[in-house]
């Protein structure tokens, strides 16, 4: 694990980097040290590197007014859900999924959520066709 401090107006925002098999357990703890609030997740392709994938999540304490912000690195086989931590986190690993292609462990319903059943591939990813597949 390994942490950052950045400035985010005239908060401070630290930043931690787990392994993903640290997850759902430094999500929880999180969540009992205030952070009870789900505000994004999102995901970053860094293609060639590997692992390819960039998971972040953002967390605010509403009573302390603090900002964490959770990342991991991980293949198209992501890391472990944050819906049992968090329920609001389904629709933003759905979202990462649809765009992206990771897919979270444990996920209640992985399905696409902003493109039709039908789409092939992962308009998001670096690698995917300016012009779609044809």
């Amino acid at each position: 694990m390994s942490a950052g401090t950045t400035a985010l107006g005239m908060q401070e925002e630290s930043t931690l980097v787990v392994d993903p098999s640290e997850w759902v357990a430094t999500a929880k703890r999180l969540k009992a040290q205030g952070f009870d609030q789900f505000c994004d997740l999102t995901c970053v392709d860094w293609v060639p590197q590997a692992p390819r994938f960039e998971v972040v999540c953002q967390l605010h304490g509403t009573r302390t007014h603090k900002w964490q912000r959770l990342k991991t690195r991980c293949g198209e086989d992501g890391p472990a859900t944050l819906s049992t931590v968090w329920p609001s986190a389904n629709w933003y690993e759905r979202e990462a999924f649809d765009l992206f292609g990771v897919r979270f462990a444990g996920h209640p319903n992985l399905t696409r959520i902003l493109l039709p059943d039908h789409w092939e591939g992962f308009p998001l990813r670096k690698d995917y066709p300016t012009e779609g597949y044809r």
